[in-house]
């Protein structure tokens, strides 16, 4: 897997890196789902197809992760988050969005309030392009992946490359996190 950053408009752009891109025409309609893992610095996505309604036949479209710069104030990072998302929704229109829900940890809960600004700028980006939007646990997204629902972030990863017979580990791990979000999404129809 070869990450490349691509060009931004803004002065201080937001990179993206990207895993594989495939833009075949098909002649079957396909469902497209674009899963993501998000993040304030480091924001995982992956589009994948299934001809399967079991998540059996699918193919990865394209997968990477936004990185925002981290010296940004969190409305400046969530611009070009904002920015991202809308090129990436553009590029592949989804059928379906999928994200992981907030998780609140009792001895983290301001992580889980900086995570919800995230998420509430991918539900907007996606509800304003008419995607579906699917909305599911981290344990349950471990659960389909691994069949364990405490499974590690190496264990994640190790499955999506299997899954995908990929010739080495998607990382960083925000793309196997977001790759098994979308296909997550597909087997919980």
């Amino acid at each position: 897997m070869k990450i490349a950053p691509t060009k931004s408009k803004s002065a201080r752009p937001a990179q993206r890196s990207i895993v594989g891109s495939d833009s075949r025409v098909r002649a079957t309609r396909v469902e497209r789902v674009l899963g993501i893992d998000p993040g304030l610095i480091t924001t995982g996505y992956g589009v994948i197809e299934s001809l399967d309604p079991l998540g059996r036949d699918c193919r990865i479209v394209d997968a990477g992760v936004i990185r925002l710069t981290p010296k940004l104030s969190i409305a400046h990072r969530l611009v070009e988050l904002e920015s991202e998302l809308t090129s990436l929704l553009d590029e592949h229109r989804p059928d379906v969005v999928a994200v992981e829900q907030l998780y609140a940890h009792y001895k983290h809960p301001r992580t889980a309030i900086l995570m919800g600004h995230a998420r509430g700028v991918i539900l907007l980006s996606a509800q304003r392009r008419g995607s579906r939007i699917v909305e599911l646990s981290a344990n349950r997204v471990k659960q389909s992946t691994t069949g364990h629902g405490h499974a590690s972030k190496s264990q994640m990863q190790r499955a999506i490359q299997l899954q995908f017979n990929l010739p080495t580990l998607p990382t960083p791990h925000d793309v196997a996190d977001a790759l098994a979000i979308a296909l997550s999404a597909i087997r919980s129809r």
